[in-house]
C-alpha cells in the first residue's frame, strides 16, 4: 500500500484530493455521493490530460481540454462531439480505478495492478500491509482519526529525497546543534530508536511539559515526541495534542518536495493563538532542516567526499532505511 498525505480520512460526500502523486503517477481521490471513497488514475481518457488538480468538492470530474465528462465513480457521463464515432463503448471509457482503502485517519492507495476483491481489505490486512508488524503501537500512541486537519505546507528543497530522509533517521543526532529551541524542550539523552520491518521509531521524553495553550504556559510538544519513519517516503509525527505528517516526493537528483499535513486534538483547534505559535515553531525547525539539507546535497556533490561512517548509537534507523533502499535499487 502507499500513502497520500494529501488526503485525509474526511467524512464529506464528494471532497476530492486531485493531483496527488507518487513519482510520475498521478491520481484523485473522492468520496461519490454515497460517500464511498473512489480512487482514480487522474488522466481523462480522450487524449491524456489531467483532469484536475488542488481540493474542493464537485459533483462530477470535467476535463478541462475537450469537456469529457466523468461520475465519482468514474463512469463517463459524457464525451463531447463524438458523433459519428465508430466502434465506441462508453462502458470502456470510464477512469482507470485504483485499489483505495484506509487506515485510521490515512487513505491509501494500491497501484498494484493485481486489485484485490473489497471483502479481502480488511482494516487489520491494510495495516499489516502498510506498516509490517508495528501497526498496533501507531494506534497505542495516539496516530488515530479522531484528530481535526489544521492545515499544509509545502516545501521545495534543493537536494534529493533521500537527504531528507537522512536528516530525520539520524537519531536527533544534529538537534542540539541545529536546533537550540527545539533541544531545550527534549530529554535528548533519553532518546530512543526502534526497528520494524518496514517501519523506524524514534521516541524522546519531554523536559518541559506544562498544559497546552496558548500564551506564557505555551507548549506544543507535551509528554513525548513519538517520530515513525514508513519506508520509503512517509513520516508520521505525533507529540503533544499535534500531530503531522511528512510526505516526500523526489523532483530530481538534487532536489525534492515535501508535504506536511497538520492535525490537532479537536478541544484546541479553535485556539488560534495556540495553533498560530505551534506552526510557527514548526516553520521554524523546517527552516532549519532545509537548511541542513541543502547543505548537505551541495557537499556530496564535491569532488572532497566520498563516503561517512554511521555513528552506532543514534543513526540506526538511518542505516535500515539504506539497507532497504539498497535492496530495492538492486532487485530493478
Amino acid at each position: 500500500m502507499a500513502s497520500c498525505s494529501k488526503v485525509r480520512n474526511s467524512e464529506v460526500a464528494n471532497e476530492l484530493h486531485a493531483n496527488c502523486r507518487l513519482g510520475s503517477v498521478q491520481f484523485v481521490i473522492c468520496r461519490d455521493t454515497d460517500g464511498k471513497i473512489q480512487a482514480f488514475h487522474n488522466v481523462c481518457r480522450h487524449h491524456a490530460s489531467l483532469l484536475a488538480s488542488g481540493s474542493g468538492q464537485k459533483s462530477c470530474f470535467v476535463c478541462p481540454y475537450h469537456g469529457w465528462t466523468y461520475g465519482l465513480d468514474g463512469a463517463l457521463l459524457k464525451a463531447a462531439r463524438i458523433t459519428g464515432i465508430q466502434d465506441f463503448n462508453v462502458d470502456e471509457f470510464g477512469l482507470k480505478a485504483l485499489q483505495v482503502a484506509t487506515w485510521g485517519p490515512f487513505v491509501l492507495i494500491n497501484l498494484s495492478e493485481n486489485i484485490l476483491q473489497p471483502q479481502l481489505i480488511a482494516n487489520k490486512t491494510v495495516g499489516s500491509e502498510w506498516l509490517g508488524n508495528c501497526s498496533e503501537i501507531f494506534s497505542a500512541n495516539g496516530v488515530d482519526s479522531s484528530l481535526s486537519y489544521v492545515a499544509r505546507r509545502e516545501y521545495t528543497i534543493e537536494c534529493n529525497g533521500k537527504v531528507f530522509c537522512d536528516n530525520y533517521l539520524d537519531g536527533g543526532y544534529h538537534v542540539p546543534y541545529a536546533h537550540t529551541g527545539l533541544a531545550s524542550g527534549l530529554k535528548l539523552d533519553a532518546y530512543t530508536t526502534t526497528i520494524f520491518d518496514k517501519v523506524s521509531i524514534q521516541a524522546c521524553e519531554s523536559s518541559t511539559y506544562q498544559q497546552q495553550g496558548g500564551g506564557d504556559d505555551f507548549d506544543r510538544l507535551g509528554s513525548k515526541a513519538f517520530y515513525a519513519f514508513v519506508y520509503p517516503n512517509f513520516m508520521i509525527n505525533r507529540y503533544g495534542p499535534w500531530m503531522d505528517t511528512n510526505l516526500v516526493l523526489p523532483l530530481g537528483p538534487n532536489k525534492c518536495q515535501v508535504i506536511f499535513d497538520y492535525f490537532i486534538e479537536a478541544s484546541l483547534k479553535d485556539d488560534k493563538v495556540f495553533v498560530s505559535q505551534s506552526l510557527e515553531e514548526s516553520e521554524r525547525v523546517q527552516i532549519e532542516d532545509i537548511t541542513l539539507c541543502e547543505g548537505v546535497q551541495k557537499g556530496l556533490e564535491s569532488p572532497a567526499y566520498s563516503s561517512g561512517r554511521y555513528a552506532p548509537t543514534v543513526e540506526q534507523a538511518m542505516h535500515h532505511f539504506h539497507c532497504q533502499l539498497y535492496e530495492d535499487l538492486m532487485s530493478k
